[in-house]
């Protein structure tokens, strides 16, 4: 099995902003997200030529569980444009065109549902290749577990996780509790920068051992060691909260099960010539058609 597990939302973004807004749909709304998620899925079966296949999306782009945690989360972040938004119902239906496996929650993340397939695959005993520019799924990242971005052609495995991070993709959620994360308005901890934190991670492991350590911190080869251990000591509960936000949790299973057999790429169903016509597909039309 080669199995993708694709988190749709970064080429979805990628798509609205780089394709022209003049591709319209045949009643005159704005199209250009979903033929470039279009382009986007065919040139991933085209170079990675996988024989299963998954789709994530996210139903808020600016909420979710996490909010109950932190009201602030992804607050920070501009709604997207109507006319982006507007278009992300038509590239669930081209998926499901398509006969991939949507998967789409209100009120988990597209990373959270990815998470479940690919724990799930993993147990199974088959390698699985996600497909994101989301650096809080590099924690799934193991010997069967490689991130992929598709758009910059960035691999990784978990020496590449360690190469950029400084942590093994199992500290990622660690890491994020200590330095935080201004994408997802993840605090952290408040004068920790991401060298510190995986100095910090590589000395004691996880966030539980630099806290049960915490008296160990002033002794370590770092620039103002005696003030790192101090701005730990004031952001203490910033931390554990920032990596339990940053923890994918198993308790997305319920919305995201699926056998692994029906991930498997196959011909279109006939509502895809439907859909075709009504987002006035032409250049791409008979490499969607022959699809599988």
């Amino acid at each position: 099995m080669r199995i993708y597990l694709v988190d749709a939302s970064p080429y979805i973004f990628r798509a609205f902003f780089a394709v022209p807004s003049s591709i319209k749909d045949r009643e005159g709304r704005t199209a250009n997200a979903i033929h470039g998620f279009a382009s986007f899925l065919l040139r991933l079966r085209d170079e990675e030529k996988p024989t299963h296949l998954a789709l994530f999306f996210d139903r808020n782009l600016n909420s979710s569980f996490r909010n109950e945690m932190l009201p602030g989360y992804k607050q920070q972040r501009e709604l997207p444009p109507p006319e982006l938004e507007a278009q992300i119902d038509g590239c669930v239906r081209l998926g499901q065109a398509l006969g991939i496996p949507v998967f789409i929650s209100d009120r988990y993340e597209a990373e959270d549902l990815l998470a479940v397939l690919c724990r799930q695959a993993v147990a199974a005993g088959h390698p699985v290749h996600v497909v994101t520019s989301d650096k809080d799924l590099m924690q799934l990242v193991s010997e069967k577990v490689t991130l992929y971005d598709l758009a910059r052609g960035d691999r990784y495995d978990p020496a590449g996780v360690r190469a950029k991070f400084g942590v093994t993709p199992e500290q990622i959620p660690d890491y994020l509790g200590l330095c935080g994360d201004t994408v997802d308005n993840i605090p952290g901890v408040a004068g920790i920068g991401p060298k510190t934190a995986s100095a910090l991670l590589q000395a004691f492991g996880t966030v539980e051992g630099v806290y049960q350590k915490l008296h160990e911190v002033p002794y370590l080869p770092l620039r103002g060691a005696a003030g790192v251990a101090a701005k730990l000591e004031a952001s203490r509960d910033s931390a554990f909260l920032s990596k339990r936000l940053a923890l994918l949790p198993e308790e997305a299973a319920d919305e995201a099960k699926a056998e692994l057999e029906s991930l498997a790429l196959r011909a279109p169903g006939s509502e895809l010539e439907e859909l075709l016509d009504e987002m006035a597909f032409t250049s791409q039309r008979a490499r969607l058609e022959a699809w599988g």
